[in-house]
């Protein structure tokens, strides 16, 4: 097997991990596990929601005619999925059966930011949510923050509840508090918030009130974000495949992706399980789910 990283954080490739059944497909695709090791990946095909065991043994699937435009995802301490439906500008929370708890945004009504529709363009200005929402995550206070997006330059943060509480950000490239494709976002159990804001190559860190802390740059469009118990920060790049930093920002190891090393082919999103596997979302057709095991 291929082993990567360095040190205390080396991993070998598990090959062809995850099976999907005869005749399906796996999708761009976000993933979370949950107490048990299961592995969800919200992806986008005609079977949206899958669930596999540890070992990559498909369990069930779940969600299809519902789900139909995969971006983020999280997963509560009682294993609640909250599902970003991207393209119809709404959140959704799931019971980890597949009951819809919770709908937060209209459907098929995006804000107006006067987006022009290309990745490439930033928006004319920030508005309320959603624009094609990308990515989820709960404070320790159970507050719900989400990046807002591919056609926003937000972050909201919402009660428990899915009462709208606050919202930062402006379009733009270089100041704090500008966002050009804030892709993912993560708080941390001290409440700091950490947002990919990936076509300005950087992490910008927050408080829990949208206040600029810091930024780390030395990143290849970060896409998405995973924090330890150990304090280890997993970011996946779409120019590269993952970086692993500690909390200061101070990079502790990175690996390329292990198709290829042109841009755009590297990871868009990152999860870990119980024993320290990762498992990471390739940004390629056809080679969509990568796990690294962790090496002892």
């Amino acid at each position: 097997m291929a082993t990567v990283g360095t040190g205390a954080h080396t991993y070998e490739l598990v090959e062809d991990w995850g099976q999907v059944p005869a005749g399906w497909t796996l999708g761009q695709t976000a993933i979370v596990t949950d107490a048990h090791d299961h592995v969800y990946l919200f992806n986008r095909s005609d079977h949206p929601l899958m669930v596999f065991d540890r070992d990559g043994h498909f369990r069930t699937s779940w969600g299809e005619g519902v789900l139909s435009s995969a971006h983020g995802m999280f997963i509560d301490a009682q294993g609640n999925l909250y599902l970003p439906v991207i393209n119809s500008h709404v959140v959704l929370k799931y019971s980890p059966s597949g009951n819809l708890l919770m709908t937060m945004g209209t459907w098929n009504t995006p804000s107006d930011t006067g987006w022009s529709g290309k990745y490439s363009d930033p928006v004319k200005q920030a508005a309320g949510p959603f624009h094609r929402p990308s990515d989820v995550a709960i404070a320790p206070s159970g507050d719900i923050y989400i990046s807002d997006g591919y056609g926003n330059a937000r972050v909201h943060r919402f009660a428990p509840d899915g009462t709208l509480q606050h919202s930062w950000g402006t379009p733009g490239k270089t100041a704090p508090g500008e966002f050009h494709v804030p892709h993912g976002v993560w708080v941390h159990t001290d409440g700091r918030v950490f947002v990919a804001d990936r076509e300005n190559n950087r992490v910008q860190v927050f408080s829990p009130d949208g206040d600029f802390l810091t930024q780390w740059r030395d990143l290849a469009r970060p896409c998405d974000i995973y924090i330890d118990h150990q304090g280890v920060v997993y970011v996946p790049e779409l120019d590269g495949l993952i970086t692993l930093l500690n909390l200061d920002g101070q990079v502790l190891t990175r690996w390329l992706s292990p198709t290829s090393t042109s841009t755009g082919d590297g990871g868009h999103a990152v999860w870990l399980d119980s024993h320290g596997d990762i498992y990471i979302n390739q940004n390629q057709e056809g080679r969509r789910l990568l796990k690294y095991r962790r090496c002892s």
